[in-house]
């Protein structure tokens, strides 16, 4: 049985926090890189180019890589062979999160209730998803979601009979619909199967596996090429204003599900698609 105490917990959360925000994942970073080489459009290509100016300000001078600083989205991989010791894992948490957006002044962007709408001044809380694995560590993933690609993410509740033609055409709708609104170039998260909560849950676990790597299952894997394809052909381009790079990656998740339903969750992130991973 191995031991935490959950100040490693509080620690390493508000260390994520920060660095989450102001720096891009190594595969982003490198997707970025490789788009503004192969744009095709020189509007596209400029525009990509004045991203990785961004990028690079932002790294240099300790600025966040976006302005919204994303609600905190906590992703908790726990062994169970771990113990927690100290105090309460969510409250740890959701203290990580707190530090790394009051000590890192970045953006505090949740309010307490979604109608009265009273800033909570320091983030939090979190949403948090706990799964429990085998062995003793525990693998910690931040991933800030700002709120211009959330709020143009759908679950589609098709049915069996839709097929796979079917799934193809609602991703297709949700990010033709999204259009300029997520940021493009965007990371197209979804998630096939399950329940209603099961595949949104996949949608956003998605956009944290890296954009260079594609599902193990064979359809899966093709899935993903042929829609990145043809979200690249849309014309959407980056920011918007045409070009051959509206999309990064399509990452899809499936689950198995009901006879009678055929689930799909489409969770659209801007080009920063920010997530830090650690195991302690």
């Amino acid at each position: 049985m191995k031991t935490v105490n959950v100040s490693q917990i509080t620690q390493n959360i508000k260390e994520m926090c920060i660095e989450a925000n102001h720096y891009l994942a190594p595969d982003m970073d490198s997707a970025l890189k490789n788009a503004a080489d192969t744009e095709k459009s020189p509007l596209g290509k400029q525009i990509l180019n004045q991203l990785q100016d961004n990028l690079q300000i932002a790294g240099s001078d300790m600025i966040p890589i976006c302005q919204d600083t994303g609600m905190a989205v906590i992703f908790m991989e726990i062994g169970q062979d771990v113990h927690f010791e100290g105090g309460s894992l969510e409250d740890a948490i959701n203290e990580g999160v707190r530090q790394g957006y009051v000590e890192g002044f970045l953006r505090k962007s949740v309010v307490k209730d979604p109608l009265i709408r009273e800033n909570t001044r320091d983030n939090t809380p979190a949403i948090i998803h706990y799964e429990m694995t085998t062995g003793d560590n525990v693998t910690i993933t931040v991933a800030p979601k700002g709120f211009g690609s959330e709020n143009m993410s759908r679950v589609f509740m098709l049915k069996p009979a839709d097929g796979i033609e079917g799934v193809k055409n609602a991703i297709l709708t949700a990010v033709k619909d999204a259009g300029p609104n997520a940021c493009p170039p965007m990371v197209v998260g979804v998630g096939i199967g399950g329940t209603f909560e099961k595949c949104a849950l996949m949608a956003k676990k998605a956009l944290t596996r890296p954009v260079n790597q594609h599902s193990d299952i064979p359809y899966v894997k093709e899935m993903e090429e042929e829609l990145l394809d043809k979200i690249n052909r849309t014309g959407i381009g980056p920011g918007g204003l045409g070009g051959t790079t509206t999309a990064l990656a399509v990452n899809i998740n499936t689950y198995p599900t009901h006879i009678a339903g055929l689930p799909v969750a489409v969770n659209i992130c801007c080009h920063v698609n920010r997530h830090a991973v650690r195991t302690i």
